[in-house]
């Protein structure tokens, strides 16, 4: 039986967040395909995980019987996190841009499952599981698009979830989702609803092979 950890940060709730409805449509052709299988899902907005402190990060460098009950208890919540994340067959990241980054409550979750020696370092506890991650964007910083270099969203996931936790990445990247909303953006909804339909596309597609690929 196979687990998928399904992790939303968008602000925003339901269909109002492009992130959200991307990931949920990823969701639901998972489930078909693994009507059986295991969900663990977190939201990060309404349920976010505690921002790292320094018995958090301590208590990952103490031996256990050495901590004191501060770092005990505050390991307790990174232990279940990455635990979480060493048993999915394979994880489902949220993550849209804020102010040309990802969400600060994400931020947190990587804070409090990364750690050297465990899940990062020579031998990654977590290498090898598929990650997809849907980073939304109310505007284009595709390569030739005025802002280009204003993405700090795929950058620094590339090297946080790949390069660090050693997962196996791969992106759905709905963009321009500010064009509906905002006057000045009008003459994009064309590109928008194109980028929205391709997203919706990619997660359905990439769901049934990734557990078709798993339950084979």
């Amino acid at each position: 039986m196979v687990t998928l950890l399904h992790i939303d940060s968008s602000v925003l709730p339901g269909e109002a967040s492009s992130s959200r409805s991307v990931t949920a449509a990823f969701r639901k052709a998972w489930e078909e395909q693994h009507p059986e299988g295991t969900v663990i899902y977190r939201d990060l907005a309404a349920n976010p995980v505690p921002y790292m402190t320094a018995a958090a990060w301590s208590a990952g460098y103490t031996a256990p019987s050495e901590r004191t009950p501060e770092q005990s208890t505050a390991f307790a919540v990174r232990e279940k996190l990455m635990e979480e994340l060493e048993q999915a067959d394979a994880v489902l990241i949220g993550a849209p841009m804020h102010n040309f980054s990802i969400p600060s409550t994400l931020k947190a979750w990587l804070d409090n499952v990364l750690l050297l020696g465990r899940t990062a370092g020579e031998s990654p506890s977590a290498e090898g599981t598929p990650v997809v991650v849907v980073a939304s964007r109310g505007g284009s910083y595709a390569p030739g698009t005025p802002r280009e270099g204003f993405d700090f969203v795929q950058n620094y996931l590339e090297a946080v979830l790949k390069r660090t936790l050693g997962l196996h990445l791969d992106f759905i990247v709905p963009e321009l989702t500010m064009a509906p909303r905002n006057p000045a953006m009008s003459e994009l909804i064309p590109l928008y609803e194109a980028s929205r339909e391709r997203a919706f596309e990619d997660a359905t597609a990439k769901a049934m092979e990734l557990a078709k690929r798993l339950a084979a």
